[in-house]
C-alpha cells in the first residue's frame, strides 16, 4: 500500500491577459528575459545565518543544493477559474525559467475508464431523476440529469460509497485515493530528478475527497490505510489555493455550459464550494482567492500569493493587493460559537542569525502527535519588498539539528492554533500558553490575509469574537518582541516596524497596547 511522503516545498502563481505577456516574452531578446529571471533557493537543510540566492544559468538550471521543488493544491467550487489559473501558473513559472508539472485529477483519470457509480452499488436499483433528492444526502451532490447519474462524476461516486450497502463504491474511492497518492509521487520524484527548480500543481488534492464522502466513512477509510490528516493535509503539499466559485460573489458569471462535467445549479454549486475550502481548513499556508475584483486581478492576487510565499522578488510585475492583518482578540466565546476548526499544538524556537536585520525561526505544528516542521527566514526591505520570508519545510532530523542554534535571548513560545473558515476568509487564532514571559499571558491574536478594506473587510470579520483592535505591524504584539527575554525598555534587540499601520478597519483604536508595564 502507498504511505504519504512528505517531501514538501513551495509555490507560485501568475497571469497574463490572452496570453500578452507570453507574446511579449517571445520578441525579448535573450539577455532581457535572462534578467526578468527572479533569483532564489532554498537549501534542504538551511543555515540561518546565509539568505539564500538562486543562480540560473542560461537554460534555467540550478546547482542541486539550490533547487527548489514547491507542490501546490489547486482546488474550488465549480466555475472558480481553476483551469485557466493552472495555464496562468504554468505561462508565468516557465516564463522564470522553471520546469512546471501538472498533475491530472485523478478522479477524471479513472471516470473517464468507463466506471458508473451506479455499477458499483449493491441491491439498490440506479438513482433517477425522480428518486435523486440530494439534500438527504450526507453531503452535497448535484441534482443531475439520468445521464449524468448513470455515468462516472466523483461526486455520484462518493454519494455511492456512503451508501450502508455500497462497499464496491467504497472501496473504489480508496482505491481511487491510493492511486492519487501513487501518481501524485511520481511527479513528485521527477521533481526531485530536475535540475531546474519545478512547480508541481495538482488539480485537487488527497483532502478534497473528504469533501464528497460522509464523515464516518471517511474516517474508517483514513484509520484502514494508517492515514492521519498532517500527513495528507499539511507536509504534503506546500501550498493550497482555494479558487472561489463564481456561484459565490460573481453569479453573473457562473455558467455550466463550457463544461461537460457541470451541471451545478448556484446554491448547489456554493455549498460544494464550501465543502471543498472546510476540506482543507488547518493547512498552515491556505489561500482562499474569492471574487472581490474582477476576473483578470483574481489571477493575479492567485500569483502574488504564491510569490509571497516563495519569497519571489517580482517587482512592480503583479501590483501587491493581498496583505497580512494581525488583531487582538479580548475574552474567547465557547468552542460552539465557533465554525468547524481545526485546532493545533505549535512551538516556535527563535535561532542565532547572521545579523539584526535577519530573523531566523524554527515551528513545530501537529495534532495527536503528529508534526510538520518548518524553518522561516526573515529580511526586511529587500528590493523595495516590506518583508520577504522564505519557508522551508524541514525532516524531524534537520529539525533537531537546527536546535542547537537556539537563540538563548529568546523565550520558546507556545501556542494553540485554531484555524477556521468564515465569509470566505481564512483565519488563524493564536492563543498563547504557558510557559512563557508574563507579557504574553493571556494574549490571543487573529490573522488573516486579505485585499479588501474599509466596511468590506470589516464584514468579513467574525462577529462571535471580541475583536480589542487591528494591530498590523504594531511591535507591540510582534512574536520576535514578545520572545524577548530581556525588558523592552532596555533591551537592544527589540524589533522597532516601519510599517505599523494606524488602520480603524474595524473602527477601533489602535494605540498601541503595553502589556504588563512593557
Amino acid at each position: 500500500m502507498a504511505t504519504l511522503l512528505s517531501n514538501g516545498q513551495q509555490s507560485v502563481m501568475a497571469t497574463t491577459s490572452n496570453g500578452q505577456e507570453q507574446k511579449q516574452q517571445q520578441h525579448e531578446p535573450e539577455e532581457q528575459q535572462q534578467q526578468q529571471r527572479v533569483e532564489i533557493s532554498k537549501s534542504s537543510s538551511p543555515k540561518p545565518g546565509a539568505m539564500p540566492s538562486l543562480k540560473l544559468n542560461r537554460m534555467g538550471s540550478v546547482s542541486p543544493k539550490d533547487k527548489r521543488v514547491y507542490k501546490i493544491v489547486l482546488t474550488g467550487g465549480p466555475c472558480g477559474g481553476k483551469t485557466t489559473g493552472q495555464s496562468r501558473l504554468c505561462t508565468f513559472f516557465e516564463n522564470l525559467g522553471w520546469k512546471v508539472f501538472r498533475v491530472p485529477e485523478t478522479a477524471t483519470v479513472l471516470l473517464s475508464g468507463g466506471v458508473k457509480f451506479s455499477d458499483l452499488t449493491e441491491k439498490e436499483d440506479p438513482p433517477t431523476p425522480t428518486t435523486f433528492v440530494y439534500k438527504d444526502l450526507p453531503f452535497a451532490a448535484p441534482e443531475h440529469s439520468l445521464i449524468d447519474l448513470t455515468a462516472s462524476c466523483p461526486r455520484c461516486l462518493a454519494k455511492a460509497a456512503s451508501r450502508p450497502n455500497g462497499s464496491e463504491a467504497y472501496k473504489f474511492q480508496e482505491n481511487l485515493i491510493r492511486t492519487m497518492v501513487q501518481i501524485e509521487n511520481t511527479y513528485f520524484e521527477l521533481g526531485n530528478s530536475s535540475n531546474r527548480n519545478c512547480l508541481i500543481i495538482c488539480d485537487r488534492g488527497v483532502m478534497d475527497a473528504s469533501a464528497y464522502i460522509s464523515k464516518d466513512k471517511w474516517e474508517k477509510m483514513m484509520a484502514g490505510n494508517k492515514w492521519n490528516p498532517v500527513e495528507m493535509r499539511d507536509n504534503r503539499y506546500n501550498q493550497i489555493l482555494h479558487l472561489v466559485s463564481a456561484a459565490n460573489g460573481a453569479e453573473d458569471f457562473y455558467s455550466t455550459e463550457d463544461h461537460a462535467c457541470r451541471s451545478e445549479g448556484v446554491d448547489l454549486a456554493r455549498e460544494l464550494d464550501y465543502k471543498s475550502a472546510a476540506a482543507w481548513v488547518g493547512h498552515p499556508y491556505f489561500d482562499v482567492i474569492d471574487n472581490s475584483t474582477n476576473f483578470e486581478t483574481k489571477m493575479n492576487r492567485m500569483i502574488e500569493s504564491v510569490c509571497q510565499k516563495l519569497g519571489i522578488d517580482i517587482g512592480d510585475r503583479l501590483q501587491a493587493t493581498s496583505r497580512k492583518l494581525k488583531y487582538l482578540v479580548a475574552l474567547l466565546p465557547p468552542d460552539s460559537e465557533f465554525p468547524p476548526f481545526q485546532d493545533f499544538d505549535v512551538v516556535h524556537h527563535y535561532l542565532q542569525s547572521a545579523g539584526p536585520k535577519v530573523q531566523a525561526r524554527l515551528r513545530k505544528r501537529g495534532q495527536k502527535n503528529h508534526w510538520s516542521y518548518i524553518h522561516t527566514q526573515r529580511r526586511p526591505n529587500v528590493h523595495g519588498q516590506a518583508r520577504i520570508e522564505v519557508k522551508t519545510q524541514l525532516t524531524h532530523r534537520d529539525y533537531m539539528n537546527l536546535l542547537a542554534q537556539r537563540d538563548d535571548a529568546h523565550f520558546t513560545i507556545y501556542k494553540k492554533r485554531r484555524c477556521f473558515l468564515i465569509n470566505n476568509q481564512y483565519f488563524q487564532l493564536d492563543i498563547y500558553k504557558e510557559p512563557g514571559h508574563p507579557r504574553c499571558k493571556g494574549l490571543v491574536l487573529l490573522e488573516t490575509y486579505s485585499s479588501l478594506t474599509g466596511d468590506a473587510l470589516k464584514n468579513c470579520m467574525p462577529k462571535f469574537l471580541n475583536i480589542v483592535k487591528e494591530v498590523t505591524g504594531d511591535p507591540d504584539y510582534s512574536m520576535f518582541n514578545l520572545s524577548l527575554k530581556e525588558d523592552w525598555s532596555t533591551t537592544k534587540k527589540f524589533c522597532r516596524s516601519a510599517t505599523h499601520v494606524k488602520g480603524a478597519a474595524n473602527g477601533v483604536s489602535s494605540t498601541p497596547l503595553l502589556l504588563n508595564g512593557q
